[in-house]
């Protein structure tokens, strides 16, 4: 018997005043005024399916918005370890007034930038593990179910990377859009007749009104 846990992940709206800026963890504002993103999403996303926040407003936020355009969903749950990287001491900061305001830590930091943690933070190798422990632990308590996963897309990527056994390095290339869905699939049995089980990535960082024929990412 084959079992197929389905992940739907959106990464929070836009975070406006922000750009170039490394917000990581920190609990910024979003734009929720987009409201035919919001109507695509909701058209996208299956009625039935258990949902899941990080506890930063972002998501929150983006969460309500799309259940707001009549979709039929539970109240979220809040996941502390699907949050998006915290940057310790350079959060807030550009990447020049990081360079020079700490420009010996900036340099060893970009020779390895998905394993270094920035001082006071953490690596995206390390977002990867907590990540990996959320994916594991919901899939197994909700075996069979859809789950619509809102958080950010330093944990999209992180989750792509442990579903596909891709390198932090991998992970860290692959492009996440506000408002995008990205979809990975659990499959339990479905291997040599039966037995074993796999990952399976239907779409990554699809537009919240892009329509393909037959559904998106069904």
């Amino acid at each position: 018997m084959t079992t197929e846990t389905r992940w739907w992940f959106v990464r929070h709206a836009p975070v406006p005043g922000m750009k170039g800026r490394l917000y990581g963890s920190e609990d910024v504002a979003c734009d929720c005024s987009d409201t035919d993103a919001f109507k695509g999403l909701a058209a996208k996303l299956p009625a039935d399916a258990v949902w899941v926040t990080s506890h930063l407003s972002r998501t929150h936020l983006t969460a309500a918005a799309i259940r707001a355009q009549g979709l039929d969903a539970p109240e979220p749950l809040v996941e502390r370890d699907i949050r998006e990287q915290d940057f310790g001491d350079w959060a807030m900061l550009t990447w020049q007034e990081m360079e020079t305001d700490h420009p010996e830590t900036y340099a060893e930091f970009w020779k390895a930038p998905a394993r270094n943690a920035p001082p006071g933070g953490e690596s995206f190798a390390d977002v990867v593990t907590r990540t990996a422990k959320v994916l594991e632990a919901y899939t197994a308590e909700h075996a069979g179910r859809d789950i619509v996963c809102v958080c950010h897309g330093g944990s999209i990527r992180a989750a792509i990377a442990h579903a596909m056994g891709l390198t932090p390095e991998a992970g860290m290339a692959v492009v996440v859009d506000t408002l995008s869905l990205t979809r990975i699939d659990y499959i339990e049995g479905g291997l040599l007749r039966g037995k074993g089980c796999t990952w399976r990535l239907l779409g990554v960082n699809n537009p919240p009104q892009a329509a393909a024929p037959g559904g998106v990412m069904r």
